[in-house]
């Protein structure tokens, strides 16, 4: 079974189930969560999880596209990717236990409408019960409800484990929405492993004799201050499992790459490496880069920009001569977008664009930066390079730790790695400390000043175009109760005029006291009213749209957004103010501005 149909059966399924299908979010995430990407299927959806009405119903299902790079180290083993698809079903105060776990299996097993695995390699785990969740006024059980729902579906008794929270307990953080999960494991050994106690089952998840290749939790718990005070009024559901994944098994493969996802790519890798692992690197970094590109990721030296330009001279690092043609990037651009072209239309619109700036970095930029970076080595390499310059050196001039390491192997020096390790580290905190103010997914920092700029937002959007021009366009923005900062496509400095005047048309909005309204209404027809939405493909057939003004017809601004937003422009406390304004990438600039 090709991955298009295991698409085309997951989404099938759910439709047949009551479920509407939303289009993928773009990998940018709106309003700038804690992480710089979607880095899960239930990212996009926490304001629906945490009660705000979905425009769509309560019964949804997706194919979300990923990015996370955490284990960007790990690429090229069996499992690992830095972009993958999350498919995940999805119920907002609808169904529970009962047709989840019934639905899961169901699709699991069913030759006709699902993936046809065997039940007899199934194993599924449920949540425990485990004191570390019990703080506060909630004493949460061990999840027998749910080991009764298994066996009705079909589940032997004897392969269901009790794990505990560290496995089967979900949480979006100190405060939120939380609750047990139930994970369905697939025996991936060519014998088969028949049944298993619950120790010789940890040790198989430990040796990867089973993989994990689904799981279900139950939102039905609240937390407040890393304590669980109560249940929420309505249980939801998440359900996920990754493509990439699921396709090793149903395909009956050793590895990711050995899938038909990889199939085309991994056939132009072969001819830029003789080492496996590197054509894998190279697979998936590429890969990446093309889907970041394709939703408006430029490489930079800050966040996500900074993330792809890692990806990409990693990806370099691992061709042979650290040399690469403009032909070869078009050769691989080409195979990604010929495998996903069917899925995602805008990777075909986009395909010129983005080979350009792929090539643009690693033949034009990064050639650069390897020879600003061999005469910085030059500089240092008299004896034993440290891990303060090793750093140094991959920090300032772009330099990969492995090109410091070969560099200093002809030289016959050797190089700190344990050093490099400790000042890296040192920068990866220095980054967190600096991270705590964004958003814990989503808009689930619904604060009252995070609110207020996020209003400020949409206003300075559109006075930007009123000053600017209509090519301006929302390129990211981050939010924290301090301030407010605002990515936008713009090629030039802004001059102080141009400050002036669009700090001035946001003020007199904030004055003129309008409304704020949310209204829920077909794509078509918001597209027609003029609305804002430069996020990609991400909106279903009904979407909500924010107008400021005092109707939708003369509203100053419309904008595609979830929220939330305050009720009136009155509400925001204070003056607009532009802090900086700056470049962060190419034809892209960057404002930091307050109310005070």
């Amino acid at each position: 079974m090709k991955s298009e149909e295991i698409r085309k059966r997951f989404l099938e399924f759910f439709i047949k189930r009551g479920h509407v299908i939303i289009p993928s979010s773009s990998l940018v995430p709106e309003n700038d969560p804690s992480v710089l990407f979607n880095t899960a299927g239930m990212q996009p959806l926490v304001p629906y999880l945490l009660g705000e009405p979905h425009p769509l119903g309560t019964r949804l299902a997706d194919v979300q596209k990923c990015v996370r790079t955490i284990d960007i180290d790990d690429v090229g083993d069996a499992t690992h990717a830095t972009f993958f698809e999350m498919l995940g079903n999805w119920s907002l105060g609808d169904y529970f236990k009962e047709d989840a776990i019934k639905w899961s299996y169901e699709l699991l097993t069913s030759k006709s409408e699902g993936f046809g695995l065997d039940p007899k390699r199934l194993y599924v785990t449920v949540f425990a019960g485990d004191p570390r969740t019990s703080q506060g006024q909630m004493n949460v059980p061990r999840d027998e409800e749910s080991v009764k729902i298994w066996i009705e579906a079909g589940m032997p008794k004897n392969r269901i484990y009790y794990l505990g929270a560290d496995k089967n307990w979900w949480q979006a953080g100190e405060n939120g929405p939380c609750g047990p999960d139930s994970e369905m494991y697939y025996d991936v050994t060519k014998e088969g492993l028949g049944d298993l106690t619950h120790e010789q089952f940890v040790e198989a998840d430990e040796k990867r004799q089973v993989v994990e290749i689904w799981n279900d939790v139950f939102m039905e718990y609240v937390k407040k201050d890393g304590k669980i005070v109560g249940k929420l009024p309505k249980k939801n559901v998440d359900t996920g499992a990754g493509l990439e994944r699921l396709a090793v098994v149903i395909q009956k493969k050793d590895n990711i790459y050995d899938t038909d996802l990889f199939t085309e790519i991994m056939s132009v890798t072969k001819m830029l490496s003789p080492d496996t692992k590197s054509q894998r690197i190279i697979a998936d970094h590429f890969r990446t880069a093309v889907f970041m590109i394709g939703d408006g990721v430029f490489p930079s030296n800050t966040d996500r920009g900074y993330v792809l330009r890692r990806l990409l001279r990693r990806a370099m690092m691992h061709i042979d001569q650290y040399s690469i043609s403009d032909s070869q990037i078009d050769l691989l651009v080409s195979a990604v977008v010929s495998k996903y072209k069917s899925i995602y239309e805008n990777l075909s619109a986009k395909k010129e664009e983005i080979t350009k700036e792929i090539g643009k970095e690693l033949v034009e930029k990064f050639s650069r930066t390897l020879k600003r970076g061999v005469k910085e080595f030059e500089k240092l390499s008299g004896s034993d390079i440290s891990g303060a310059d090793a750093f140094t050196l991959f920090s300032s001039c772009g330099f990969p730790l492995e090109i410091t390491e070969e560099l200093a192997k002809k030289k016959g020096i050797k190089v700190d790695r344990v050093g490099f390790v400790k000042e890296f580290e040192k920068h990866q905190e220095l980054s967190r400390k600096g991270a705590e103010g964004k958003f814990k997914g989503g808009l689930a920092d619904m604060s009252e000043k995070v609110v207020e700029y996020h209003t400020a937002t949409h206003l300075l959007h559109q006075a930007l175009r009123d000053v600017l021009g209509t090519h301006v366009q929302q390129k990211g923005s981050n939010i924290t109760e301090q301030r407010l900062r605002f990515d936008f496509a713009h090629t030039a400095k802004m001059t102080l005029d141009e400050i002036k005047k669009v700090e001035d048309i946001v003020n007199e909005k904030i004055q003129s006291a309008l409304p704020v309204e949310r209204l829920v209404m077909s794509k078509e027809e918001a597209e027609k009213t003029g609305a804002l939405h430069f996020f990609g493909e991400k909106y279903g057939e009904q979407v909500s749209v924010y107008f400021v003004g005092n109707s939708p017809e003369s509203a100053y601004s419309k904008e595609f957004c979830g929220g939330p937003h305050v009720k009136n422009t009155s509400d925001l406390k204070g003056t607009f103010k532009i802090l900086k304004e700056e470049a962060v990438g190419e034809g892209v600039r960057r404002i930091k501005a307050v109310l005070l």
